[in-house]
């Protein structure tokens, strides 16, 4: 299989010079990594190459990685059903750019890339529908970031008097809550059940 895949890494990055910045073979897998701006194009010649025939698109994905210049990762999985083998397409993208769609290619990316962009924020230019999937239409901020505080901005729940559900901002109460983290093992003042019979002080049951 990795002969398999070293062929076709190169086939790929032979034909398709323009587009293919790198490509690697890690844990049985091919990875090709593609510039942005050629991506659409770059998608169709690996459905459409007999070499290739990556007719169906299993996710998109993304990785953040805010401490770069091109902080996003969008990552792409296809899988060639006729020369039973995958291939995942990795580009780089800054915040401020977007990348084209390829719901044109793969009808069920419209749903992947909505996910990434209510996940991550990336903007997918074309696309038909972009809008959240996951999240509330008025949720703020994208919960996959790096820099997403864990707890969220805002937290909702259901206000009888105004029959309506409410956003609020998030509270963090827990001045109710009685924390003791101590063991019986380790010096906490707790009796349990066999104790007395070592009262005697020679640690021994009479």
């Amino acid at each position: 299989m990795s002969e398999a895949l070293q062929l076709l890494g190169e086939h790929i990055a032979a034909r398709r010079p323009d587009c293919v910045v790198g490509w690697t073979i890690e844990l049985g897998q091919l990875t090709i990594e593609a510039t942005p701006a050629t991506i659409v194009g770059f998608i169709e010649f690996l459905k459409a190459d007999p070499s290739c025939d990556f007719k169906q698109l299993i996710d998109i994905t993304a990785v953040d990685h805010p401490e770069r210049d091109r902080r996003f990762d969008v990552v792409y999985h296809f899988l060639s059903m006729h020369q039973n083998q995958r291939v995942r397409v990795k580009t780089a993208l800054r915040e401020d750019e977007s990348i084209g769609s390829i719901t044109g290619l793969f009808p069920n990316a419209n749903w992947y890339e909505r996910e990434v962009f209510d996940m991550f924020g990336v903007l997918f230019s074309g696309h038909p529908d972009l809008r959240r999937i996951l999240t509330d239409y008025g949720f703020r901020g994208h919960p996959l970031r790096k820099d997403f505080p864990t707890t969220g901005y805002v937290e909702l729940r259901y206000d009888d008097l105004q029959k309506r559900v409410v956003y609020e901002p998030v509270k963090l109460v827990l001045d109710y809550r009685q924390f003791d983290f101590m063991s019986p093992w380790e010096g906490a003042e707790y009796i349990l059940p066999g104790d007395e019979k070592a009262e005697d002080g020679a640690g021994v049951a009479k």
